[in-house]
C-alpha cells in the first residue's frame, strides 16, 4: 500500500501541485512570522544587553501601590543619594541619569524621527571625564547651557555635524542650540528610528523639570564585587521610595518585555496564517475528494483483490503525508525568505532594527513541518474515509454512485442548526456590551462553519439567480450554470475558500468606515474650539506643554477664547485618578457636552464637574462631596457641581485650573484649546504656527485634523490587515484554479462530446470561464453578506465605548470587492479553460 500511495502521488503530480502551493503558502506565512519575530526580538535583546555595559546596579524611584498619601510620582533621586551610592562598599563609581523628551528639527524645519521617540538625556562624566553609556565619535560632550550632542543616526539623517546650530523644543518654546558632539549609543529606541539629544546634567535637569534630581542612578561594581553583593551594600543606604536592581535582572526583565511586546504581533500574524491554512483546507479536501472520485474504479479493484478499508484509507493518508511534507519543507524555505523581506521592509519604513542574524529556531522548523503535515492529513481524512467505503462491485462501473439525497438532508440539517446557533450567539454577544467579545467570536466561528455546511443548499438558488445573465452567452452560459450546480459539494468548497477571505475583508471595512464616521461626529459634536494645540511625538496628553504656550497665544488679538487643559494625578474617593484643570469661563465655549445634572456655570473654586460613569460608580449627584488627595499629598474636598456625559474628547473630573495648579509638582498643560476670529482658516493656522516659532514639535489641529489623527491608526491597521488577508485570497484563487482544472480532467469525455457535436474551442473556453465566474461571485455574495453581519455585530460592541459610532455600509468598496471576486474567477479560469479547449475530442471521447 505504501508503494501504491507513492506511485499515486507521482502519477498525479500536476493535480496535487495546487494543494502543495496552498499548504506551502500557509506554512511559509507561519515560518516567516516566527523567523521575523524571533529575529527582531533577538536583535533588540542583544542591543538592550549592550546598553547595560558598565552598569552593575540601577537605583530607581519605587512608588508603593498603597501609598495613598502621595498620588503623584515617586520622589526622584537626589544628588546626596548619588554621592552615597558612589561611596558604598563595593562600588567603583556611580552616575546620575536624567530622562525627558526633546524634539529636534532638521535643516528644513521638519521634525526628525517623525515623532516616534524623541528622547532627551544628560551626559554625566565620570572621574575620567567620560560617560560609559555614550562614545563620542565627533567633537566633545556638552558642558554648559546652549550646547547639545546628537546620536550618530540622527546627525546623519539631519545632516548635522559638530559646530552646527539646531532648533530644539522640549516643552513647546523653540530653542536654538549648538551641536558640540556626535556619539554612538546602543539605545533600542534610537536603533528603532528615534532621536536622542544629550545636554549637560544641570541643563537637562532644568529643561526636564527635575532641578537637582535624577530619574536613575547607575552604579559600577568594584573589581571582585558581585552584583548581588553590591546590591546588598547599596540597599542599606536607600530611602523608602527607592529600589536597587541588578543589571542581570534588568537585562532579563528587558528581554521578557521585548518578548511580550513581540508576542502580540506574532499572535496577530499567526492568526492570519491560520486563516490562510483554513482556506487551504477547502482546497485539500476538494483535491482529495476529486482524486478519490476519479479513482473509484481503481480503489474498488484494490478492495476486490483483498485490500481492507483501513488499507485504502491509509493509502490516501500516506499520499496526504507526502504532499504535506513536501509543502512544509518548501514553505519553511520560503518562510525564511519572507522573514528576511519583512525585516528589510521594516527598515525601509524608518524603524531601523538593530543588526543581527536571521534566527531560524528549532521550534520554527518543527512548527512548519507539523503544521504542513497535520493540516494536510486532517483535511484528507474525510475523503480517505469515503474512499474506504467504496464497494468492490464499483470496479464494474465507470463511476461511483452519486451522493444520496439522505446525505444532503443530514448535511443541510446540521448546517441549519450550526448557522442558527452561531447567528444567535453573535446577536446575543452584540447586546452584552464589553462582555460580549467571547460569545461573539465563538458564534462567528460557528456561523461560518454552519454557512459552509449549508453552501451546497444555498448554491442552487443563488446560482439560479444568475441564469438570466448567463442566457446572454447562449449554450456555453447554460452549460456553465448546470456545471456549477451539478456537484454542490465541490462548488461549496470552492466558493467557501473565497467566502472566508471576503467575509473578513468586508467586516473590517464596515467597521473602519463606521468608526471613521463616529470619530468625525464625535469631533464635530464634542469640540467647539477651532484649534487644539499639543506636543507631537507622544500622542494627546503624552508630552507636557509649557504654560508659556497658552500665554503666548492668548496675547494674539485674533484669539477670542482660550483654555489650557492640565492633568494632575490624584486619589478621588480613594481610587487612583486624575483631575483635569480648565479655565471655567472659557471651557463652555470650547467643548460641547450634554449635562444630566447642573451646567458649566457651576464650575469654579472647589466645585467640580464629573462624567456620568464616575457618578454612576460612586452614586454621586449635584451637591455630593468628593474626598480628594492632590498630587502633592494634601487632602481636600470637592463638591459635585454638575454631571455630564463623557466622550472620547473629554471625560473624568473637571476642576478650575486655579484649584489644581498649586498642588502640581511641575505645572504643565497637555492641550490648549482656542477659538479665533473667523474660525478655523489656513491664515489663522499659519498665524498660530508663526507665533509659536514654526515649531515642528507642536501640533495645531482643527476638528478634521483631530478626527483624522485618531482615525489614522485604524486606517493603518486596516491596510496591514488587507495585506495579511491577501495571503488567504491568493490561496482561494489557487483553490478555484485547482477545482476547475480537476473538473476539466474529470469531464474530459463530456467536453470531447460537446466538441464533437459542434461546440467550438471558444465556446468551451467561455463555458469554463463562466462556470468559474459564477462560483466566484457566489462565494463573493456569501462573503459580503456575512461580513456586513459581523461588521454590524462588532459595531454594537464598539458603540458602548464610542457612543457616536454609526453603522455605515461602504457600498462603493463592497461593489469593488464583488468585482474583485469576479476578477478572481476570470483569472483562475484562464489555464483550465485553455486546457479544456485544447483537448483532443477523439481521445477525450475514448477516455475512461
Amino acid at each position: 500500500m505504501l508503494r501504491t500511495a507513492l506511485r499515486n502521488v507521482l502519477a498525479h503530480k500536476a493535480r496535487l501541485l495546487m494543494t502543495v502551493l496552498a499548504v506551502m503558502l500557509g506554512v511559509a506565512f507561519v515560518a516567516g512570522t516566527l523567523v521575523f519575530t524571533n529575529t527582531i526580538s533577538d536583535a533588540y535583546q542583544k542591543s538592550s544587553q549592550k546598553g547595560f555595559k558598565g552598569v552593575d546596579l540601577a537605583i530607581t524611584p519605587d512608588k508603593k501601590d498603597d501609598d495613598s498619601a502621595n498620588p503623584g510620582e515617586a520622589p526622584r533621586l537626589s544628588q546626596r543619594l548619588l554621592d552615597q551610592a558612589a561611596k558604598a562598599p563595593g562600588a567603583a563609581s556611580a552616575y546620575g541619569v536624567v530622562k525627558g523628551s526633546s524634539s529636534l528639527a532638521d535643516k528644513k524645519g521638519d521634525l526628525l524621527g517623525g515623532g516616534f521617540s524623541n528622547l532627551g538625556g544628560n551626559y554625566y562624566p565620570g572621574a575620567d571625564g567620560k560617560d560609559p553609556r555614550y562614545n563620542m565619535t565627533e567633537g566633545r560632550a556638552p558642558k554648559a547651557a546652549g550646547e547639545i550632542a546628537l546620536d550618530s543616526r540622527t546627525a546623519e539623517r539631519g545632516h548635522y555635524k559638530a559646530g552646527d546650530s539646531i532648533r530644539v523644543s522640549v516643552d513647546g518654546p523653540v530653542r536654538t542650540e549648538k551641536v558640540v558632539g556626535v556619539f554612538t549609543t546602543d539605545d533600542g529606541n534610537v536603533a528603532a528610528g528615534g532621536t536622542l539629544a544629550l545636554y549637560d546634567t544641570a541643563t537637562a535637569q532644568k529643561l526636564f523639570g527635575k532641578p537637582g534630581q535624577f530619574d536613575e542612578i547607575d552604579v559600577k561594581a568594584a573589581a571582585g564585587t558581585s552584583q548581588s553583593a553590591l546590591k546588598s551594600s547599596v540597599d542599606k543606604i536607600l530611602p523608602e521610595q527607592a529600589k536597587a536592581t541588578t543589571a542581570k535582572k534588568l537585562a532579563k526583565d528587558q528581554a521578557k518585555a521585548i518578548e511580550e511586546s513581540m508576542s502580540s504581533m506574532q499572535t496577530a500574524m499567526l492568526v492570519f496564517a491560520g486563516i490562510a491554512l483554513f482556506v487551504g483546507i477547502f482546497i485539500i479536501v476538494n483535491t482529495f475528494t476529486m482524486l478519490v472520485a476519479q479513482r473509484t474504479k481503481e480503489l474498488a479493484l484494490m478492495r476486490a483483490v483483498g485490500a481492507t478499508r483501513r488499507q485504502v484509507t491509509r493509502s490516501v493518508l500516506i499520499e496526504a503525508t507526502v504532499v504535506g511534507a513536501v509543502a512544509a519543507v518548501v514553505g519553511l524555505a520560503a518562510g525564511v525568505g519572507i522573514g528576511a523581506v519583512l525585516r528589510s521592509v521594516l527598515n525601509s519604513t524608518g524603524a531601523n532594527v538593530p543588526d543581527g542574524p536571521l534566527i531560524v529556531a528549532p521550534t520554527t522548523v518543527l512548527a512548519s513541518v507539523v503544521v504542513g503535515v497535520v493540516v494536510t492529513v486532517l483535511s484528507a481524512w474525510l475523503p480517505g474515509r469515503r474512499a474506504a467505503k467504496i464497494p468492490p462491485v464499483a470496479a464494474m462501473n465507470s463511476v461511483h454512485a452519486a451522493p444520496t439525497t439522505r446525505g444532503l438532508v443530514v448535511r443541510n440539517t446540521i448546517g441549519a442548526i450550526l448557522a442558527a446557533a452561531g447567528a444567535a450567539l453573535v446577536v446575543a454577544g452584540a447586546g452584552m456590551g464589553g462582555d460580549g467579545q467571547g460569545p461573539m467570536a465563538f458564534g462567528a466561528a460557528v456561523l461560518v462553519i454552519g454557512v459552509f455546511v449549508l453552501t451546497p443548499l444555498l448554491s442552487r438558488p443563488l446560482i439560479a439567480a444568475a441564469s438570466p445573465v448567463l442566457r446572454i452567452f447562449g449554450m456555453p452560459g447554460k452549460l456553465a450554470r448546470q456545471n456549477a450546480v451539478r456537484n454542490p459539494r465541490r462548488t461549496a468548497a470552492t466558493a467557501s475558500a473565497l467566502m472566508v477571505g471576503l467575509t473578513l475583508i468586508t467586516g473590517m471595512t464596515v467597521i473602519a468606515g463606521s468608526m471613521q464616521k463616529g470619530i468625525d461626529k464625535m469631533a464635530a459634536d464634542g469640540l467647539r474650539s477651532d484649534y487644539v494645540v499639543s506636543m507631537g511625538g507622544g500622542g494627546t496628553g503624552g508630552r507636557p506643554l509649557s504654560p508659556e504656550v497658552s500665554k503666548t497665544l492668548a496675547k494674539l488679538p485674533e484669539v477670542t477664547t482660550i483654555s489650557p487643559l492640565r492633568s494632575s494625578p490624584a486619589r478621588v474617593a480613594g481610587d487612583s485618578d486624575s483631575l483635569t484643570g480648565v479655565d471655567p469661563k472659557a471651557i463652555k465655549d470650547l467643548v460641547k457636552v450634554d449635562f444630566t445634572e447642573g451646567s458649566f456655570a457651576a464650575l469654579g473654586g472647589t466645585k467640580a464637574l464629573i462624567d456620568d460613569k464616575i457618578a454612576d460608580e460612586h452614586r454621586w449627584k449635584v451637591g455630593s462631596t468628593i474626598p480628594v488627595t492632590y498630587e502633592d499629598g494634601r487632602s481636600g474636598k470637592l463638591t459635585v457641581g454638575g454631571v455630564y456625559e463623557g466622550n472620547q474628547m473629554i471625560r473624568g473630573v473637571m476642576v478650575d485650573s486655579a484649584t489644581v495648579t498649586p498642588h502640581m509638582t511641575t505645572v504643565a498643560d497637555f492641550q490648549v484649546m482656542l477659538k479665533t476670529k473667523g474660525g478655523a482658516t489656513e491664515n489663522n493656522k499659519d498665524l498660530l504656527k508663526k507665533t509659536l516659532g514654526d515649531n515642528p514639535a507642536i501640533k495645531i489641529q482643527n476638528k478634521q485634523d483631530t478626527s483624522d489623527e485618531i482615525a489614522s491608526a485604524f486606517t493603518l491597521m486596516l491596510n496591514m490587515l488587507y495585506g495579511l488577508l491577501a495571503m488567504a485570497v491568493i490561496v482561494a484563487v489557487l483553490g478555484v484554479i485547482n477545482t476547475l482544472a480537476m473538473s476539466v480532467f474529470e469531464r474530459s469525455k463530456e467536453i470531447g462530446m460537446l466538441r464533437a457535436i459542434g461546440l467550438d474551442r471558444g465556446g468551451i473556453k467561455r463555458m469554463v470561464r463562466l462556470e468559474s465566474l459564477v462560483i466566484s461571485l457566489f462565494g463573493g455574495v456569501l462573503g459580503l453578506g456575512l461580513g456586513v453581519f459581523f461588521g454590524w455585530a462588532a459595531g454594537e460592541l464598539i458603540a458602548t465605548e464610542l457612543p457616536s459610532y454609526e453603522l455605515v455600509l461602504p457600498w462603493p468598496r463592497m461593489a469593488l470587492f464583488l468585482l474583485m471576486a469576479a476578477l478572481v474567477g476570470v483569472i483562475a479560469a484562464l489555464w483550465p479553460a485553455r486546457r479544456a479547449s485544447k483537448l483532443n475530442m477523439l481521445a477525450a471521447i475514448k477516455a475512461e
